[in-house]
């Protein structure tokens, strides 16, 4: 099976690359495409895993999309020093995203057969 890590960047609302990163991870973990899926979100992105937001109109849901990946088997972690300096705990976070660090970032890409950033 093939091992797909997707690396977001940008702030959840207010751009599209965020909600592109989420397509991505759902359409790959499909049945038809069958990738092994996992998602690391930092800098900005890190606020699309904060629970409770309220999706700002003309936008999708990217705290649903991240909660529906991570029911997929998904495996989703935050940048710990991102999520720090924005002053968002482990607490806030949507059930399941847990917080990561560039120990394990480094480890999913080594472990990676394909890497796409947003």
């Amino acid at each position: 099976m093939v091992k797909l890590l997707i690396i977001a960047n940008d702030a959840p609302y207010g751009g599209e690359k965020t909600w592109n990163a989420l397509r991505l991870a759902g359409a790959s973990v499909t049945a038809e495409v069958g990738m092994q899926v996992r998602v690391f979100l930092m800098g900005d992105s890190v606020g699309t895993a904060k629970k409770g937001q309220v999706t700002p109109e003309g936008y999708y849901n990217l705290e649903k999309m991240l909660s529906d990946l991570v029911a997929k088997g998904v495996e989703v972690k935050t940048c710990g020093t991102c999520l720090k300096s924005r002053g968002i705990m482990d607490a806030d976070l949507v059930s399941g995203v847990q917080r990561g660090t560039m120990m394990i970032l480094a480890s999913w890409v080594k472990e990676s057969d394909r890497i796409v950033s947003f």
